[in-house]
């Protein structure tokens, strides 16, 4: 493509997305006023759930992600919203933990998970005391929400990573009714989601699993929402399932595959558009790039993760199907543990062999970052997906 620059020095197609991003700011994002800043921010909607008034409401900002705004009339500064927000409360630090390497017997179990199959363990575990699993699932319209599942035949619905934040919407007050009613949950979200769900609840429940996962970052629904537009037209169809770690070739996940009108397509991870611009940083919620739960200190029971670095840790174990990282933070989860291990194959590792960089620090944004966030909102996906750091990919 030739690059023509204008007076400030972008392109023809730059300028146009800059221009046209400015008018197709919706007249509710100019009037409404956020209750936080963006940047504090992590979409939780815990804040949303709590509210007493019903005066929280998540509106989609022009980034394609969820953000409170309150109706003044109706609200009654209660402060509930502020006692729940976990960027406002930092997680409780804990003492030692318990750092293993997991695996499921059945190799199933492992194909139809995105590591090694520890969730699906602790899923078992609860839905044998007929209880029910909390995970991130698709809808009909193919947009990523949290759903319960109670019972084994509907798990599959809510297992696997889903690259794209979920809605939570109800999702609390849900969990928290279940509880009082002495039914087991395990609930498995991002760190911070699982921070508003202890803040939401305000007390330990014993019936209660806290799983939060290893997060590279939440991605923009709104984004997601464009390239399942952008599949649908490609190939003439309805989107009606999609995989973003597809491992039948035994590599470890690093394929994606999805079926529109019946028919499937499967291609590698890094060929893939959705899945490039999301490892390339150019998606993800302003606040993931400063997140405080890039850390191992966790205030969950249990933290789930894929183990990367086993071919050094373990090579044995490096058989392309996948191998789940536990840490477990709790006597609960210890537990826990005692009563589930004897179905998995297991190693324990110290905190060196764990450690991996989003234990570490936060994921850091991409130069394009902000082009492509302007561009997406008014050019066709893959174009703009170009102009964001994708340009080799079509």
């Amino acid at each position: 493509m030739v690059r023509i620059p204008n007076w400030k020095g972008q392109t023809v197609i730059e300028s146009m997305a800059a221009d046209f991003s400015k008018r197709v700011r919706t007249y509710k994002e100019r009037e409404m006023k956020w209750i936080v800043r963006k940047e504090e921010c992590c979409g939780c909607q815990a804040c949303q759930d709590v509210c007493p008034a019903g005066a929280v409401h998540m509106h989609l900002d022009s980034e394609g992600f969820w953000y409170p705004v309150k109706e003044e009339e109706r609200c009654t500064h209660c402060m509930a919203c502020e006692r729940v927000c976990p960027m406002k409360h930092p997680e409780e630090k804990r003492g030692e933990r318990l750092y293993i390497g997991v695996q499921a017997k059945k190799d199933e179990v492992r194909f139809a998970s995105s590591s090694g199959g520890m969730f699906s363990v602790l899923a078992d575990f609860v839905l044998k005391k007929q209880g029910v699993v909390y995970g991130a699932g698709f809808n009909q319209e193919m947009a990523v929400v949290h759903k319960g599942i109670y019972d084994d035949g509907s798990l599959r619905d809510i297992l696997k990573s889903k690259y794209v934040q979920s809605d939570m919407s109800g999702i609390y007050r849900e969990v928290q009714k279940h509880l009082e009613e002495g039914r087991w949950v395990l609930f498995c979200g991002t760190p911070c989601q699982v921070r508003g769900m202890k803040l939401f609840l305000g007390k330990d429940f014993s019936n209660l699993i806290l799983a939060d996962l290893i997060c590279y970052g939440a991605a923009s629904p709104g984004v997601w929402k464009a390239y399942v537009g952008d599949l649908e037209r490609k190939d003439k169809g309805k989107l009606e399932r999609f995989s973003f770690r597809d491992k039948r070739s035994k590599n470890s996940g690093r394929s994606c595959s999805y079926v529109i009108n019946g028919k499937e397509k499967m291609e590698a991870m890094g060929r893939n558009l959705y899945c490039r611009l999301y490892f390339g940083n150019c998606m993800l919620r302003p606040a993931c790039h400063t997140c405080r739960f890039c850390t191992a200190e966790r205030d969950s029971d249990v933290t789930l993760g894929d183990f990367w670095g086993i071919e050094n840790c373990n090579p044995a174990w490096n058989d392309g199907i996948g191998t789940s990282l536990v840490m477990l933070h709790t006597k609960k989860a210890e537990e826990i543990w005692q009563s589930v291990r004897e179905s998995v194959r297991w190693f324990a590792c110290n905190k060196e062999e764990a450690l991996q960089p989003r234990l570490i620090e936060p994921t850091k944004p991409a130069k394009y970052r902000k082009l492509f966030m302007k561009a997406y909102q008014t050019l066709p996906f893959w174009l703009a997906a170009k102009i964001g750091g994708g340009r080799w990919i079509r």
